[in-house]
């Protein structure tokens, strides 16, 4: 029986040690976002964003951001293929220096309609060749991990059965990201994105979404654990430049 008590003894103080040593980061935030879909024929399209993040009292700083630019195959409709590329910039601090990162990137998109809303659903693979810093230089090496997105988002028309031209609209979704890679030690839970908001369908090409986010990231130190409460404002344009009949 002591030798049970000492290990339980010993075993709780370790996960008080493990408690006392978790480190938690909160952080206020404003995301900004351009989307645009183009259309060129029944088969093809292009994908591009745009992004930039703000921190630190919401606006103090820019802290990220992203160009994303891709080919769009339509297997039809409301299935799609995408592959490209993205550069992306972590903005920080002054005196250190930015830190560039290149992304592959893989998705399929698909669409449903539903009574009264309507999904969308990607799933997205990235390959990340990112810089680091070495006695607060960006060092000349990449390293490189995956990661594995998973989104799926839900519109609900306000004033007609279904989104059109002048119709406001309520929007949700969540987002998860799991790492992989020899460079991944502790955290291959990345994070989880969590939205809710608004927005207006202008056109039948232009609508804009505004709302709450929140972000639950854990970094790569093992006991790290970031939230984020976020106002996200994103813009989504799409263009169809096939013949008309």
């Amino acid at each position: 029986m002591l030798r049970l008590g000492i290990t339980l003894t010993c075993l709780c103080l370790c996960a008080m040690g493990v408690a006392q040593t978790k480190t938690k980061e909160f952080r206020q935030q404003v995301w900004t976002g351009y989307f645009n879909q183009t259309r060129l024929s029944d088969k093809w399209g292009l994908w591009a964003d745009v992004h930039f993040r703000f921190t630190e009292n919401f606006t103090d700083r820019l802290s990220l951001s992203i160009l994303r630019i891709a080919p769009v195959y339509y297997v039809t409709d409301q299935t799609r293929i995408a592959s490209g590329y993205a550069y992306i910039t972590t903005h920080n601090r002054d005196p250190l220096p930015n830190l560039p990162e290149h992304r592959l990137w893989q998705q399929v998109q698909w669409f449903e309609k539903k009574p009264r809303f309507s999904m969308a659903q990607y799933f997205r693979v990235e390959e990340r060749f990112r810089k680091t810093l070495v006695a607060g230089e960006v060092s000349d090496a990449f390293t490189f991990s995956w990661r594995f997105r998973y989104n799926i988002a839900i519109t609900i028309p306000l004033t007609h059965k279904t989104v059109q031209p002048k119709t406001p609209f309520l929007f949700f979704n969540d987002e998860v990201h799991i790492n992989a890679g020899k460079t991944i030690a502790n955290n291959y839970f990345d994070q989880n994105r969590l939205f809710a908001g608004a927005g207006y369908q202008f056109t039948s090409n232009l609508n804009a979404q505004i709302g709450y986010l929140y972000v639950f990231q854990q970094l790569p130190a093992a006991t790290t654990y970031v939230h984020t409460d976020a106002i996200r404002f994103f813009i989504f344009h799409n263009l169809d430049f096939r013949p008309k009949e």
